[in-house]
């Protein structure tokens, strides 16, 4: 009896052994299978990121984007391949600075390698002529000295009196005349509209100035210009006018009750443009701004003083 419980003892000693020392190798066994974190690896720039881009948002329009870049909305639907600038994607990626480095590459190259070649064809036609000429009419002719002296003095006849190349001419270089670039104090500003002031520009509030007027009132061009944009796809705008004076700036003419000029029109100082009104705003009023490059900018430090 004794013998049998000794048995049974040693059976569970056993048991217990084999569960212990079996148990640890399934857990590290499991262990060993998961895989590796991978790298985290950083995000790229994208096209977005770089200067001369812009991300499409949410209520961006083309006509917004061109404006707040200080580009014409046409150019810019040209630089993207856009048919139709009504349709742009929340995420989509805009160029609204011009592609100037692909001027070169497509024009200036293939110009400058063809010169050699046509170098080549002139000197071939040339050796040709000469030879021709050096040929007598009748086909060749038997040796004789009055043969040699005929053939010598059609080559002399022939041949055309030398010149000097033309960098020999010695004739100055004539540089071209730069003109300085147009700067906006340069723009000769008028009040657009004759109306007390209502509000004024504030940074990251109003972009612009708000002058009241009653619906009719004449809408006057600030400076002389051409017309960047005339309609109403800018939301919070009206019927919009823009002008643009140079290279760097722009006006804006919101509100309006109606247009006057169209896009591409050449406008003079002072020239009527629009009629004051309260499309897209509370109550009638003419809405200015003045940016340059497209950054809205306090229209009262350009303006004369009133």
């Amino acid at each position: 009896m004794i013998a049998n419980r000794l048995i049974a003892l040693a059976c569970a000693v056993a048991i217990l052994g084999g569960c212990a020392s079996g148990g640890p190798a399934p857990v590290e066994d499991r262990g060993g299978k998961v895989p590796e974190p991978r790298p985290v690896v950083p995000a790229t720039v994208g096209v977005a990121d770089k200067a001369g881009f812009h991300t499409v948002k949410k209520g961006d329009t083309l006509y917004s984007i061109s404006l707040d870049y200080g580009q014409d909305y046409k150019d810019v639907a040209a630089w993207n391949y856009l048919e139709n600038p009504n349709l742009i994607k929340v995420g989509q990626q805009l160029r609204v600075v011009p592609p100037e480095g692909a001027a070169p590459v497509a024009v200036a190259r293939p110009v400058s390698s063809s010169g050699p070649v046509e170098m080549r064809g002139a000197a071939a036609s040339s050796a040709n002529t000469e030879t021709f000429k050096r040929e007598p009419k009748g086909g060749k002719q038997p040796w004789s000295e009055e043969a040699l002296a005929k053939a010598r003095q059609g080559e002399t006849a022939a041949r055309p009196a030398e010149s000097k190349p033309a960098a020999a001419t010695e004739r100055p270089v004539e540089k071209p005349v730069e003109k300085p670039p147009v700067a906006g104090d340069d723009v000769d500003w008028m009040w657009p509209a004759n109306g007390k002031l209502m509000t004024t520009y504030s940074d990251g509030g109003n972009k612009g100035i708000d002058i009241a007027g009653r619906i009719g009132d004449p809408v006057l061009a600030a400076a002389a210009g051409v017309v960047s944009y005339a309609g109403s796809g800018l939301r919070g705008y009206g019927n919009l006018v823009v002008l643009r004076h140079n290279a760097n700036l722009l006006s804006v003419y919101a509100h309006n009750s109606k247009l006057l000029v169209k896009e591409k029109d050449t406008v003079a100082k002072g020239q009527k443009i629009a009629e004051i009104g309260s499309s897209d705003a509370d109550s009638p009023r003419l809405h200015f701004e003045i940016r340059r490059q497209g950054k809205p900018g306090d229209p009262q430090k350009f303006l004369p003083a009133r």
